[in-house]
Parts: structure tokens; C-alpha cells; sequence
């Protein structure tokens, strides 16, 4: 029996994906829930997998773009899986008919006089021209120099400069990194987008970080980070400027009295960027426990498409790849995304005094059609005051209770 393999729809809103990768070749055995293809959409790479066990028909090359339900394979269900000794046969017997082929061919092209050699014709206009015949490759029989090949060669604007041997290649953008340059592109151009700047004294919660990680770690399997402060600084945040945690819709304005916190990861296929849902109401452990399961998912190529929709803002790392300062893009159609960056210990004046602290710098990209400057700023201050001040505004003067110890 023949059974067709359809795509099937990663969303509501997806209509067509691309083939990224085959994982099997044509006339291959496979099992049935083996993985036989990757398909990237506009939001995520995902698995294909095989429907039954059988041999595969591919009816799609990769690269092509297909409509989500149509064919892209064929899986013969009374196909039998090939012994390994008739394979291993099979292969060697092919690898010595190639080889055979491979040597004789170089023979001829060794022996053959015509190689770069020009015709009569075109060594007469190369002597006009000044070019030599390792200069034009030949495109007639046995890789003789015709007449035309000289006619539509270029002279060489003087000597070629001996760089070595070098190379380039050339290749297509997934569907999923094409789409995110489309979006990054549409949030420069569509959107009134500033960046606004501040610095934080990350003493307190090296502090706390320091003295409690060994405790949080032993207790919960689970390592205290800083995404858990700069969460929960931003939904405190959020609570006090909610026109940051809206967005534009036309003419109207969506508001939005919860926090869906967008966070960049770095995977396996580019950035991406999981949604933390209703992050108000997580405590430190609970955002440290979905993080650390959404970054898994991430570099495991195992992010789905719910996974990554929804966010009403993002927050980006960059300070984990040693970035110092950085203006992010808008995650459209979010309004705001915040950019934390790497602690550098750095003089700074205290009390009249100049003394050593780990700072970062601060970046809060916004959507000036909808966030004032004075907004931005009082975002950004607050932010501010709460990761310099972790103890009494984001812990309630409880580090145990906080923490879950």
C-alpha cells in the first residue's frame, strides 16, 4: 500500500513551509515516527515524521516551498528494509564502478591535446587583447578556447595579485531567518522606534546571587541566575508604565493586564525568542524553572510555534556573548524590548567617593507612537531601582520566603 505523506499545519496562521533538510534518501527503509524531514516555517523549524514504516518516495527537492497538505513524499508500506550485507555489497560494487569511471575520465582529459589550447580564431584575439589562455576558461570540446570564448573574455585590469587559494559560498536563507529579517526590517521602517539608556549597580544582587546560589541550587536542582531579577524588575515595570506592555493595532491601542515575557535564546537555527507566560505571577523559581525549560527546547531544535506567539515584551541578553551596549529592535508588534548587557567592573562615584562596582548598561528600545520619552525613562529608572534595591522591592524583605528556601 502507497500512503501519502501530507504536511501538516505547524499553526492557525501558516499556509506554507519550506523543505529545510531531508533526513532520508530516495528508496530509504524508515520507521514508522522516524524523523524523515526538516520544514521550516516563518516561526519555527520543525520534524516531519513518518506516518508508517516503509520505503520513501521523495516528491520534493530542498529548498522548495510547499502548501501546508500537500504531498511531499510517498511511503510504500510493503517495502522491506535492505540487509546490510546486500547494501554493503551493493555500495562497494558502486564505489568500484565510479572509480573505474573516475580514473578513466581523468585519463582522457590528461591525454587530450585540446585542453586550453585556442583555436587559430580566438589566439588571434587574445594576442589584440593581451590575455594569456590560463586567463579564459574554455568551453568547447575537451576544453579547447573557441573563437567565442575569446571574443566575450575580459582583459584583467593588471597583474592578479597571487591571494592564495579562496573561496565563497553562496546559500539560501531558511523560511524562519527570512521572515525574521523581514520583521526586523518592517520594525525599522514601520514603527517610531528610540532607544533610551541607563546603568545599573548590580552589586545587591551579585550579593544576594553569592550568598544564596549554593542554598537555591541544593534545594530546587535549579541555578539562580539574573533572569529571574531582570523579570521580575520588568514586570514591576510593566505594572507601573503599562503603556510599555501594549501595542498598536490601526487606530487603536491594546492594552494588556497580564505579562507575557518574550526572551531571547540563542539556538541551533538563530535566535529565538520563547514566550515566559504570566511572569507576574512567578516567583524566582518559577521563572528560572521556564527559562531554563524553553533555552532546553531551544537548542534542542524541539521550539514550537506556541511556544514562541503571544509575548506582549522581550527581554535580550546580550551580555551573556559579551556585549557592552547595544540599541535592540522591537519585536513587532510588541512596543518595547529591554537590553541588559554584560557587568564590568567599572569606577564609579559614591557618596563623593570613587569606588569599584560591577555595572551594566541598560538599553530600552520603544514604539514612539505609543510610549512617551517621559515613560521610557521612568521605565527604565525603575528597572533601575529595583535591581539596585533587589532585597526590599523585588523580595518583600523576605530573601527565604522569596527564594522558596
Amino acid at each position: 500500500m502507497i500512503l501519502e505523506m501530507k504536511v501538516p499545519s505547524p499553526g492557525e496562521s501558516i499556509t506554507e513551509v519550506e523543505i529545510a533538510q531531508w533526513l532520508v534518501s530516495n528508496g530509504d527503509y524508515v520507521e514508522k515516527d522516524q524523523a524523515i524531514a526538516e520544514v521550516d516555517s516563518d516561526k519555527a523549524t520543525l520534524e516531519l515524521p513518518a506516518e508508517v514504516s516503509g520505503t520513501v518516495t521523495l516528491k520534493a527537492e530542498e529548498g522548495d516551498a510547499v502548501m501546508v497538505g500537500s504531498v511531499v513524499c510517498l511511503i510504500d508500506t510493503d517495502g522491506k528494509a535492505i540487509n546490510s550485507s546486500e547494501s554493503n555489497t551493493k555500495i562497494s560494487s558502486q564505489v568500484e564502478v565510479k572509480s573505474s569511471t573516475t580514473a578513466v575520465k581523468a585519463k582522457d582529459e590528461e591525454l587530450s591535446y585540446a585542453n586550453q589550447t585556442p583555436s587559430p580564431a580566438a589566439k588571434k584575439i587574445m594576442d589584440e587583447k593581451g590575455i594569456s589562455s590560463d586567463q579564459i576558461k574554455g568551453s568547447g570540446r575537451a576544453g579547447r578556447i573557441t573563437k567565442e570564448d575569446a571574443i566575450n573574455a575580459v582583459p584583467s585590469m593588471g597583474t592578479k595579485p597571487d591571494w592564495g587559494e579562496r573561496s565563497q559560498e553562496r546559500s539560501k536563507l531558511s523560511m524562519l531567518r527570512r521572515r525574521v529579517a523581514e520583521r526586523l526590517v518592517a520594525a525599522k521602517n514601520e514603527t517610531a522606534m528610540l532607544t533610551t539608556f541607563n546603568e545599573v549597580d548590580m552589586a545587591e544582587v551579585f550579593e544576594i546571587r553569592n550568598k544564596y546560589k549554593n542554598d537555591f541550587l541544593e534545594k530546587h536542582n535549579v541555578k539562580l541566575g539574573f533572569m529571574s531579577f531582570f523579570t521580575k524588575a520588568v514586570v514591576r515595570a510593566l505594572k507601573l508604565y503599562p503603556d510599555v506592555n501594549s501595542m498598536m493595532d490601526g487606530d487603536y491601542k491594546i492594552s494588556y493586564d497580564y505579562c507575557d515575557i518574550s526572551v531571547a535564546v540563542s539556538g541551533p537555527k538563530g535566535l529565538m525568542v520563547p514566550v515566559v507566560r504570566n511572569a507576574e505571577s512567578l516567583s524566582f523559581l518559577g521563572i528560572e524553572k521556564e527559562i531554563g525549560r524553553l533555552a532546553v527546547k531551544a537548542r534542542d531544535g524541539k521550539i514550537t510555534v506556541d511556544d514562541m506567539t503571544g509575548g506582549t515584551f522581550t527581554i535580550s541578553n546580550g551580555g551573556v556573548f559579551g556585549s557592552m551596549l547595544s540599541t535592540p529592535i522591537i519585536n513587532p508588534p510588541q512596543s518595547g524590548i529591554l537590553g541588559m548587557h554584560n557587568i564590568i567592573q567599572r569606577p564609579v562615584a559614591i557618596d563623593g567617593k570613587v569606588e569599584i562596582r560591577p555595572m551594566m548598561y541598560l538599553a530600552l528600545s520603544y514604539d514612539h507612537r505609543i510610549i512617551d520619552g517621559k515613560e521610557s525613562v521612568g521605565f527604565l529608572v525603575s528597572i533601575k531601582e529595583a535591581l539596585e534595591n533587589p532585597f526590599e522591592i523585588l523580595m518583600d524583605n523576605d530573601f527565604e520566603k522569596a527564594l522558596e528556601l
